[in-house]
């Protein structure tokens, strides 16, 4: 095999004491290759039949100056007829401008995901020879890489501006990205799915990112665990984008503005501000919200009424008191579980028995009759979710601490004495007047 092609797959020298082969796994149809050399590339052969190869660790950096020769047909009907759709290279540094000069060999392949962890990549690619060029790569991902900034780029990814109008999914995560220029935004024509986890960007950054012309058919969007703190500036941040659907902002400390006067892209129906410090509910919320979830803040009270609501997630709070259900008309799910609710109204009981999915469960429930019957009347629905009955525990009266809600006696007669004195009053009226 040619040392073209070992560079194509990401491959270098072996580490000293290591493994240096491939193991291809039937059942999961991957192939995993450890620090392989070109001496011992006769092992790739067991990869031939998978559909996801790995290789972990190696030295690139002595082939970064190896002038590259444009592939026979030989090598490219041997690349064509691999059936590999995922590579992942991880554990090595990769010289720019080896990538460059290799990457455009992708496009003898099936490859439709790239995926690189734990790299480092060094220098600077020259990318002319991709100017124009086609590749079948649709998902591309970053984890836990280091590169110079992005900022300053923007004229070699240019050179990349076919390939990347095509991308659909990009995801750089936990490499502590602090922006996204705007002109590379607008090189991603296609993209549907963004991940921009667990870096550091500031609230700051986001309207340069998501400028006039970017990323017009962005769909989904996660920029959870980053530096963001303002709810109103996120909101200015992305509401340039026409097609947003799903938006995470869990674990940033937000911060919102009572005053706020910004629309979200009336396109947003997926929202995930949970473990964002919240002790009210934000406003303005996209108007026409299917999912929220705001579980894991300091809320002591949610009053909000948005009728194309379906799903509700406030578990981990501080409410005292369910939700009216009465402003969600279409609501399917509501969970509520580790909050300070210690019962259920009769009357909400009836409309959370409409519910597919409600869970209630480690709130301090009172087991008067009228706590521990609506429970109990809920569960006979069908409808309580998971924990039922192991994780629903009296917490008062006394002298039913510690209990399962399901095990409290609960009867007509000792929980409403007055529905069986009436009738029995009724009763003995009737038949004093039948016999006078």
């Amino acid at each position: 095999m040619s040392v073209a092609v070992l560079l194509l797959l990401g491959l270098g020298v072996a580490a000293e004491g290591r493994r240096n082969r491939c193991v291809f796994n039937r059942t999961q149809e991957s192939c995993v290759c450890y620090n392989l050399s070109e001496e011992t590339a006769s092992s790739i052969i067991q990869c031939l039949p998978a559909t996801v190869v790995e290789f972990w660790g190696g030295d690139l950096e002595k082939y970064a100056a190896l002038p590259i020769r444009d592939l026979d047909d030989s090598v490219i009907d041997t690349l064509g007829s691999l059936i590999i759709q995922k590579i992942i290279i991880g554990n090595v540094l990769v010289p720019e401008m080896l990538l460059a000069r290799v990457l455009r060999f992708f496009s003898y392949t099936h490859v439709q995901e790239l995926a690189f962890e734990s790299c480092i990549f060094q220098g600077t690619g020259d990318w002319r020879d991709m100017e124009g060029q086609d590749l079948p790569i649709l998902s591309l991902s970053f984890h836990n890489v280091t590169s110079a900034p992005l900022t300053g780029s923007e004229p070699a990814f240019s050179s990349l501006g076919r390939w990347l109008g095509t991308l659909e999914e990009l995801a750089v995560t936990g490499s502590h990205v602090t922006s996204l220029p705007c002109a590379i935004g607008r090189l991603l024509r296609a993209l549907h799915s963004l991940n921009l986890a667990h870096n550091s960007l500031g609230d700051e950054s986001l309207a340069p990112a998501f400028c006039q012309g970017a990323l017009p058919q962005l769909q989904q969007l996660s920029l959870h665990h980053n530096n963001l703190s303002s709810y109103h500036g996120v909101c200015e941040g992305v509401g340039l984008l026409p097609q947003l659907q799903h938006l995470d902002l869990s674990h940033n400390q937000l911060v919102a503005d009572p005053s706020s006067s910004c629309q979200w892209p009336p396109s947003l129906k997926h929202f995930n501000l949970s473990n964002t410090g919240l002790d009210e509910a934000p406003a303005p919320l996209p108007p026409h919200l299917e999912v929220l979830d705001m579980s894991h803040n300091h809320l002591h009270a949610v009053d909000v009424s948005l009728s194309s609501m379906k799903k509700l997630f406030l578990s981990q709070n501080l409410l005292q008191a369910v939700p009216s259900i009465r402003n969600y008309p279409m609501l399917d799910t509501l969970h509520l579980d580790n909050n300070s609710i210690s019962e259920l109204p009769r009357a909400e009981v009836k409309l959370l028995g409409r519910l597919q999915d409600v869970a209630v469960a480690g709130n301090p429930f009172s087991c008067s009759c009228s706590g521990a019957g609506g429970l109990q009347a809920l569960a006979a629905t069908g409808h309580l979710g998971q924990g039922w009955p192991r994780d629903y525990r009296c917490h008062s009266p006394e002298q039913y601490q510690g209990w399962q809600v399901a095990q409290v006696p609960v009867s007509v007669l000792r929980c409403d004495p007055a529905a069986v004195v009436a009738p029995i009053c009724v009763a003995l009226a009737l038949l004093a007047v039948a016999g006078a």
